[in-house]
């Protein structure tokens, strides 16, 4: 019998993976440090070290993906009403035409964070199984949750999620 070891971040990512095709809401595991994070954006670098004491949701996200065009107002719409209470979302592009993603963000903009990652090291780092994946990282840098993929249906338990991390004290 062979056993197959996974790191926790694609246990994580494989639990999650089972919990959605089985039509359970993403899972929360142990909390573990977010990988490290600088890419650049239209106005400079976001670096998740910077973004420590705030919740943040770090979204993968490509011009080509249906699902993308969905959470996209989403997102703006969690940016706008949580960004003052410490909530920031940042959300990564993987295109490597960056015309592609600026195409996108004229049909749909985003009124929060847009970095850039052509190269695809940041989503190596955080094991990014399908489009879109989304983590949501408590102030203390560690990853709450994750889910692949964006679904209607789960909007608001996704921003339960969201309350209740911006309500949790800070250690």
């Amino acid at each position: 019998m062979t056993l197959i070891t996974l790191s926790p971040l694609r246990q994580l990512g494989a639990a999650t993976t089972l919990a959605l095709a089985i039509g359970l809401p993403a899972l929360a595991q142990a909390a573990e440090p977010a990988p490290a994070l600088e890419l650049p954006t239209q106005k400079g670098t976001v670096s998740l070290e910077d973004l420590k004491g705030k919740v943040v949701l770090l979204d993968f996200w490509a011009s080509w993906c249906g699902p993308c065009r969905q959470s996209f107002p989403w997102m703006n719409d969690m940016q706008a009403k949580y960004g003052d209470q410490g909530f920031e979302v940042v959300a990564v592009n993987l295109d490597q035409d960056e015309n592609a993603a600026a195409t996108f963000l004229d049909q749909i903009p985003a009124n929060f964070t847009v970095a850039y990652d052509a190269e695809g090291k940041t989503p190596e780092a955080y094991e990014v199984m399908g489009m879109p994946s989304a983590y949501l990282i408590d102030r203390n840098g560690n990853i709450h949750s994750q889910h692949i993929g964006f679904h209607n249906d789960r909007k608001e338990s996704y921003e339960e999620d969201i309350r209740s991390l911006l309500s949790a004290a800070q250690n």
